[in-house]
């Protein structure tokens, strides 16, 4: 569920979207004199995060791309008054299934190795982990097992958006909304990380040479957020995490069966 407050804000933004006609893929230095002014950037991923943590579960798509290779993942989510994942994952160490199940995480590989963790300690069972369970090895984990909704929600409260326009994704047009924010500013004060995984967390990315971490969020037709994407750029090149949204399908209707 999305972080508080909320409530205020998602409620203003969708005030705004209803009351005034405005258009979300316009772009701010093409209003028209006299017509409906744009959507701010904020409101629109606010809405749409709002939108899909009240759907309960997502289907996930997410691709990363950097120095260190490719991972993929793909499954479905629940959450709300279940806390349930399913997600194929491919990585460094081969082929396997992660699944949460009240909070438990497992991590299993093709070939019988196995790693196990709690949602908090969910970076543990990345291939690049240290030895600490609290410590921090890179968000890959933790965003394949959070709604999608929530990372979008912080992204748009703690990243000044700018509107690219509209554009074309898997057939349809979409919002397009890009912004950068500085490591610090994002997780310097973040309460909800606990002063150890937030040091952990600045550590990590300081070691790495990584300052600040690009966003890009696509909203379609209805509000529905599509897609994230992360981009950080360190000493070593840069990391490109792109997750796509969907409903999920009859498969992924029972998420950690078979995990």
């Amino acid at each position: 569920m999305l972080p508080a407050p909320r409530p205020t804000v998602l409620v203003a933004a969708l005030l705004l979207l209803t009351t005034t006609g405005c258009s979300l893929l316009a772009v701010p230095t093409t209003r028209t004199p006299g017509g409906p002014a744009p959507v701010p950037p904020k409101q629109v991923v606010l809405s749409a995060a709002q939108g899909l943590d009240d759907a309960g579960g997502a289907r996930i798509d997410v691709v990363q791309e950097g120095p260190a290779g490719r991972r993929t993942a793909s499954g479905s989510l629940v959450w709300g008054a279940a806390d349930e994942a399913g997600l194929a994952v491919t990585d460094e160490l081969g082929t396997g299934r992660l699944t949460v199940k009240d909070g438990a995480l497992d991590l299993v590989y093709q070939g019988g190795a196995a790693k196990h963790a709690e949602r908090s300690t969910a970076e543990s069972v990345d291939p690049a982990a240290g030895p600490d369970p609290e410590g921090f090895a890179g968000g890959w984990t933790t965003a394949l097992i959070t709604n999608p909704g929530s990372r979008a929600y912080e992204v748009a409260q703690g990243v000044k958006l700018t509107s690219l326009g509209g554009e074309q994704l898997a057939g349809v047009t979409v919002a397009h909304y890009r912004g950068s924010a500085p490591v610090a500013e994002l997780f310097g004060k973040d309460d909800e990380l606990s002063p150890q995984r937030r040091a952990a967390t600045l550590d990590w990315y300081q070691r790495h040479g990584v300052t600040a971490i690009g966003y890009d969020v696509w909203v379609g037709p209805g509000m529905q957020l599509l897609r994230l994407r992360e981009t950080v750029r360190g000493s070593a090149g840069t990391t490109v995490t792109t997750t796509d949204v969907s409903a999920p399908g009859a498969a992924d209707a029972t998420p950690a069966a078979g995990g």
